[in-house]
């Protein structure tokens, strides 16, 4: 690839750059279970627990988390209120189940830390060197507090994450404005700029914004299923992107 036609690169966070999509793939699934149990047995009915695989990918990955909710209990058929922000995380609203997940995924970000992908730390570092400015952004709230545990807050121009999504009012993945807000913050136009997302809302966000290249990182053999959504390369891992993008 010619590294003439790019000025930056935005990459999401989860599943890009920390390791972090397993944390969240496991505080998911205890909200949903332990919600759909609760609901089954007052109802005498039978709902499937998420699969912190299929569900996952298909539902929330990627999105801000309230979405996310709200995408995966209209797939099992169930409709909440909405509730607000602050409500508690033991209020069975769309909010409340949001903010129960958010409190078991601390927990675990507490217990278990924070690793990061070391192929993705080399690529930044080459694409730095090349002059490429780099931004990370994430539906979550956590970001920052995700990114400093790690130690790599430092490495990024700029960072776009959930509190920004509040505060500017703009829409989550799949809608591209997130993207968008990154490219304007480093100065770069759409058609210049690389996006690596593992989340099909991610790569499918990355097409829908006129990204000039959009790369789905394909870390759970799921290559086919980013190109699908709208990757244009999907990769298992970054090594290799590493090496393809050798000064000119």
């Amino acid at each position: 690839m010619n590294t003439r036609r790019f000025d930056a690169a935005i990459l999401d966070m989860d599943g890009v750059i920390t390791q972090t999509a397993t944390l969240h793939a496991r505080a998911w699934k205890q909200m949903f279970d332990e919600y759909l149990a609760s609901r089954g047995q007052r109802e005498g009915k039978d709902y499937a627990a998420f699969d912190a695989d299929t569900d996952y990918r298909a539902y929330v990955d990627g999105k801000p988390r309230y979405d996310g909710v709200r995408s995966f209990l209209q797939a099992r058929g169930v409709n909440l209120p909405e509730g607000e922000s602050d409500d508690s995380p033991h209020k069975v609203t769309i909010c409340g189940l949001g903010n129960r997940k958010n409190v078991l995924f601390r927990e675990l970000l507490q217990r278990e830390g924070v690793e990061v992908y070391e192929d993705t730390l080399a690529l930044i570092d080459r694409w730095k060197q090349q002059g490429i400015k780099v931004a990370v952004i994430s539906s979550s709230r956590n970001a920052t507090e995700i990114l400093t545990a790690a130690g790599v807050l430092d490495l990024f121009d700029i960072k776009v994450d959930g509190n920004d999504l509040q505060r500017l009012k703009i829409p989550g993945k799949p809608a591209p404005d997130m993207f968008l807000r990154a490219a304007t913050e480093l100065g770069a136009r759409p058609e210049r700029a690389i996006v690596v997302e593992d989340a099909l809302s991610g790569v499918e966000a990355g097409r829908a914004g006129g990204f000039g290249l959009v790369v789905g990182v394909a870390r759970k053999g799921n290559a086919e299923e980013l190109r699908r959504h709208g990757a244009d390369i999907a990769v298992d891992n970054l090594d290799g992107f590493v090496a393809d993008r050798r000064t000119p």
